[in-house]
């Protein structure tokens, strides 16, 4: 059954759901030669070519001076193409389909007339450092339409269920002129303040049938989730997936949301039988309008800038600490005397801010 027409909200008739971006129709392109300049790079980005985007990806991703720089002036050139998608963030209990979710989800958009990116993060292997589920595998559907983008990452040490270069990519996916940007977390176990700090509206995916919900999901994400999406109400689970929404959603009035411009929604749907995926799109459009009716988006993305600065400071800071030759030493020394006992890591801390001459705050 074909969910165009209920996913679109600019259909006439679709009511006040006006919050998706209907796009010229974007097709990804490919080129067989690598860009290499900056100006090289930036126009293929703006053009939707793969390559271009996957070395700006690169770019930003890598930890090398040269190539950070870079970075920071392909940013530049790219800023005022940035801020026109839906940004939408999806965590959740691990096999809560998460994936399954975005493959599907994704395909009804695309079928809708919009494009999508999605950025989703793996865990990281500790041996390799890089990515075990593999997204584009669990996303195989998606991953073969030319309107979508799937860029999976390494979660490395980065708390949050993101990776330190994710408001990046988010900036780099709008200036290649895709609509909606999906994020999918590693999931629930991290501080998932991170995500919420970096989308519009912040989805959670529940399951049915695994015991006590509420127990299942953190009290702090709760608070944070604009819907929550209570997936694999399907076969046997229907019930119980009803039964799930209804104790979230009595969680959440006891819990009462900070924001009084939106009420956070719970809902029930099936993304392997395709069910409930349109409710979750009106949601979300419902969501964003709310909030930008009111002023809260323009608030949540000016905040989620400055949030988005006082990051890279904090990564430039300590980069160029350790990079220095005799605070690197320094450095080992401390934490090695830290993961002797020797001394606690609060101690440790303090020597290093003396080594920077940094004076405890008052």
């Amino acid at each position: 059954m074909s969910h165009a027409r209920r996913l679109d909200p600019l259909v006439a008739g679709e009511g006040l759901h006006t919050v998706c971006f209907r796009s010229t129709p974007h097709v990804m392109s490919v080129t067989t030669k690598a860009p290499k300049s900056i100006e090289d790079i930036e126009s293929g980005v703006r053009a939707g070519d793969r390559v271009a985007l996957g070395r700006a990806i690169t770019l930003v991703e890598s930890t090398r001076p040269k190539d950070q720089a870079m970075a920071r002036d392909l940013l530049k050139r790219l800023m005022p193409d940035t801020g026109k998608a839906i940004r939408i963030g999806i965590s959740g209990v691990p096999g809560a389909g998460k994936s399954t979710l975005i493959d599907q989800f994704g395909l009804n958009l695309i079928q809708a007339g919009h494009t999508v990116a999605v950025l989703a993060v793996d865990p990281t292997s500790s041996r390799t450092g890089g990515s075990i589920l593999g997204d584009k595998t669990r996303m195989g559907r998606l991953a073969s339409e030319s309107e979508a983008f799937i860029r999976p990452s390494p979660a490395g040490s980065n708390l949050g269920g993101v990776t330190k270069t994710t408001r990046e990519t988010i900036a780099i996916v709008e200036a290649a002129g895709f609509d909606v940007v999906l994020v999918e977390t590693v999931g629930v176990g991290q501080s998932e303040t991170a995500v919420s700090n970096m989308v519009d509206v912040f989805v959670v995916v529940a399951i049915p049938g695994a015991g006590d919900e509420l127990q299942g999901i953190k009290r702090g994400l709760l608070e944070l989730a604009d819907i929550i999406a209570v997936n694999k109400a399907d076969s046997d689970n229907v019930e119980r997936a009803n039964r799930a929404a209804t104790e979230y959603r009595a969680a959440l009035h006891i819990l009462a949301s900070g924001n009084t411009a939106w009420q956070p929604a719970v809902l029930t749907m099936s993304a392997r039988d395709n069910t409930g995926l349109d409710t979750l799109w009106e949601k979300i459009g419902e969501c964003r309008s709310a909030l930008a009716e009111a002023g809260v988006l323009d608030e949540r993305r000016a905040e989620q800038a400055a949030t988005w600065m006082r990051e890279i400071f904090e990564q430039r800071l300590l980069a160029a600490f350790k990079g220095g030759r005799r605070a690197a030493r320094e450095y080992q020394d401390i934490e090695g005397q830290v993961r002797e006992g020797t001394i606690s890591p609060a101690e440790g801390a303090a020597a290093l801010a003396e080594l920077v001459g940094l004076e405890d705050p008052e």
